[in-house]
């Protein structure tokens, strides 16, 4: 199964970014329209370390869960009538999508099974719990308010001044805070702390 989880990370990594491309031109910014990012071709989001070499050493060091992201989608908030609130729902647009996969997935798990009798359903089910949890740890990953991740752009809407500059400051290392908190074994005990109530609602 683990060409599943592949895929299915894949797939809700575009789906997240497409999400926050259509929120964005919905809301007045046609920057991802113009750049072809409304689309969910995988070339057209592909990030090398986020979409390859990650899942990739995920798969070699037996991760219990899967984590990735695609190419940021670009936006310029100049383009919205309310920069701050317009890119703090561009940004909740990318978990949202996440909890929305879920949410099918979990349906899935409900519906399948009543085609029990045409078939073996096995393997269906078992990618339906797949996309529950990879999309379940997408969405709290995410949500995290380490620059450049969407949880980041959530709090500088609703954050006081001090704390709008300190995201600033630590914004040009933010990847080097992310890899060092799971290198440290911090990251995924956050993640999962969130996460499993949500896999546990969805199962």
């Amino acid at each position: 199964m683990t060409l599943s989880l592949g895929l299915i990370l894949l797939v809700s990594v575009i789906v997240h970014e497409v999400a926050h491309g259509y929120a964005a031109d919905y809301l007045g910014d046609s920057t991802p329209r113009a750049m072809g990012r409304l689309s969910l071709n995988p070339l057209v989001h592909m990030d090398w370390l986020g979409s390859v070499l990650l899942p990739m050493l995920m798969i070699v060091s037996g991760a219990s869960v899967w984590l990735g992201w695609a190419k940021p989608v670009p936006v310029n908030s100049r383009n919205f009538r309310n920069p701050s609130r317009d890119m703090m729902l561009v940004a909740l647009a990318g978990p949202v999508s996440n909890l929305v996969l879920a949410w099918l997935a979990s349906l899935g798990l409900k519906i399948i099974p009543l085609w029990a009798g045409v078939g073996d359903v096995t393997a269906a089910i078992v990618i339906c719990q797949q996309a529950i949890v990879i999309n379940s740890g997408l969405m709290v990953f995410n949500l995290i308010p380490i620059p450049p991740l969407d949880g980041s752009k959530i709090l500088l809407h609703w954050a006081s001044p001090s704390i709008r500059e300190m995201v600033y400051r630590i914004e040009p290392y933010g990847f080097a805070l992310i890899f060092m908190l799971a290198y440290l074994g911090v990251l995924m005990p956050i993640i999962r702390m969130f996460m499993i109530p949500l896999v546990r609602m969805f199962l």
